[in-house]
């Protein structure tokens, strides 16, 4: 199982870093709102992987399986996901983590660093979310059958 975690983690972080890149190419990632789109695709990521582990698992599934191979493979893809923005923004296009900042947060902050730590909390918080999300249409229910 953990090869499969590996691979969804890694599969998602580049639908992530590919949607990053189709974005550039139009010239609209600076829009923070086109980031909604994002958790789109790592929502259809952690629905895939916890699906997936179901079906292979068949009747011994339970919930911390399932639960397990969510946060895994979203942690995954968020740590490749934040590598590839950092080097985006330090040795790419310096100007655009300096836009981003100065756009979310104002005056406040203009530390590059910073978006990296707020692109990690992101990812790693709708990791979590969505991973429990999901594992409440998957987790094996406990409801007692009308058959009596």
């Amino acid at each position: 199982m953990e090869k499969k975690i590996i691979k969804y983690g890694g599969l998602l972080a580049l639908a992530l870093i590919s949607y990053f890149l189709i974005v550039r190419m139009f010239g609209l990632h600076e829009n923070p709102w086109l980031r909604l789109f994002n958790g789109v695709i790592v929502a259809f990521g952690i629905y895939k992987i916890i699906k997936n582990v179901k079906k292979e698992s068949g009747v011994n599934f339970n919930y911390f399986e399932g639960f397990k191979a969510g946060i895994f493979s979203g942690f995954i893809a968020t740590i490749v996901f934040a590598f590839f923005m950092a080097i985006y923004i330090f040795h790419i296009d310096v100007a655009f983590g300096e836009k981003i900042m100065e756009m979310s947060l104002g005056s406040v902050a203009t530390e590059p660093g910073l978006l990296l730590f707020v692109i990690l909390i992101e990812g790693f918080a709708s990791t979590v979310v969505l991973s429990l999300l999901f594992m409440q249409k998957f987790k094996p229910s406990w409801n007692i059958s009308n058959k009596l």
